[in-house]
């Protein structure tokens, strides 16, 4: 039976006005962002050839990064529960872009240590501001599908990120591989002022009095959300430590210049990556409709099933190492754009800025905070590809979290023309 539901509770048709140039926006946004984080680890050979420095102390930059990213966190989800988020976000395209900049004048690994600190204070808010700002443009059933999108901007911008530091970065120096990525996210930002609205979050004044006292209690009890972060958190210590280790292992492994390590690795994270987010997002949509544990049972399946290439491309011969690492990209990037709309369809609307400050905090606390320096110090006790091979544990891990997850996914609701099956 189909029936009417009431204004506060009926979910919107589709989306609301301005959603497709918020979508754009904020993807390009996103995109930028991960530019900036992926020219460290395409120069990262010639920082640490600079300054002298260890393994670990290269791993350590990505570890105050997200420190600062996660001491953020709470703020600012505190501030986008309650504050509009679109002037806040320009706030933070403009700082991203003010620290990419003035990295011309680090001169010491401290400096360059403190920069990417204030880096992550950036990317922490616009993270946690984006995905509820498009949860509110969004019906239920359509929010896969954009965050999907939202996070093809993670292989891409990565790809960039990679190519653009490896190619600059050889030919200029390091230091301006990153003051040519603060001028695009400038741009962004000012149009971002223009033309992004603020979208309506259907919050009555008794919910916003029951914010303060039940956040915390509603998130720590919800299964389906707990399950979804944890996971999260376990395959991203896996992604985080490839990622800012990878190229550096392509140099040392394979014996490839940078230029060609950076050249190679681009294409398969962009080829890879966006295959994997778009297939992925789509065989999410299409299983989601049948069944809402699909948005569980995706992130799993793809955590379980990178293992293997993953384990061919670290320890097998140099011949297979492009084609390990590719099939590990392409399955490991499956699961984000689901995992995103678990996340957010396991929480009530009044609190998704919050709910994703918690993710953001669990994922970088428990994932990608710790990862590259760990495999940074089993690095130099043995070499790299002990310290990668770290990262294979971990994904079994959020494989397994999200399987139980399932069990606690919450229904779907699917809009047909303002209406919802009762």
């Amino acid at each position: 039976m189909l029936k009417p539901m009431s204004e506060a509770s009926k979910p919107r048709a589709g989306a609301v006005s301005g959603a497709t140039i918020a979508l754009l926006l904020l993807t390009a946004m996103n995109f930028v962002n991960y530019i900036d984080r992926y020219i460290l680890p395409a120069v990262q050979e010639q920082v640490k050839g600079e300054f002298h420095v260890t393994d670990s102390q290269i791993g350590s930059l990505t570890f105050w990064f997200m420190v600062a990213y996660m001491a953020t966190s709470p703020i600012t989800g505190w501030l986008g529960d309650r504050f509009p988020r679109k002037w806040m976000i320009v706030i933070c395209g403009l700082l991203i872009s003010a620290c990419n900049f003035f990295t011309a004048d680090v001169n010491t690994y401290a400096s360059l240590n403190l920069r990417h600190a204030a880096l992550g204070i950036g990317e922490a808010a616009f993270g946690i501001f984006a995905p509820a700002m498009l949860a509110d443009f969004y019906s239920q059933d359509r929010r896969n599908g954009v965050l999907t999108v939202f996070n093809i901007a993670i292989p891409v911008g990565a790809a960039i990120g990679v190519l653009a530091g490896g190619f600059v970065g050889h030919r200029y120096g390091w230091r301006h591989a990153f003051v040519v990525s603060a001028i695009p996210g400038a741009i962004i930002a000012v149009l971002i002022a223009f033309f992004l609205k603020e979208p309506e979050r259907n919050k009555s004044a008794h919910d916003v009095a029951k914010i303060e006292k039940g956040t915390i209690v509603s998130l720590a009890t919800n299964k389906a959300y707990l399950c979804a972060i944890f996971g999260y958190a376990a395959v991203t210590f896996s992604l985080g430590g490839i990622s800012v280790w990878m190229v550096s292992f392509l140099q040392r492994i394979n014996g490839f210049s940078q230029e060609k390590a950076t050249a190679l690795m681009g294409p398969v994270i962009v080829v890879a990556g966006l295959g994997g987010t778009i297939a992925g997002g789509v065989l999410a949509q299409w299983w989601s409709r049948r069944t809402p544990k699909a948005l569980y049972y995706v992130p799993a399946f793809s955590a379980l099933a990178a293992v293997p290439p993953a384990l061919l491309c670290f320890f097998g011969p140099p011949s297979v190492t492009l084609v390990g690492l590719s099939l590990a990209v392409f399955l490991i990037f499956l699961g984000t754009g689901p995992v995103n709309a678990a996340t957010l369809n396991a929480v009530r609307p009044e609190i998704r800025s919050a709910a994703m400050a918690g993710q953001l905090l669990i994922l970088h606390l428990f994932g990608d905070m710790t990862s590259p320096k760990i495999i940074g110090i089993v690095s130099d006790h043995s070499n790299l590809r002990y310290g990668l091979g770290c990262t294979l544990i971990t994904m079994v891990i959020g494989g397994v979290i999200f399987f139980v997850g399932a069990r606690f996914a919450p229904k779907l609701h699917h809009t047909i023309e303002g209406t919802v099956a009762a």
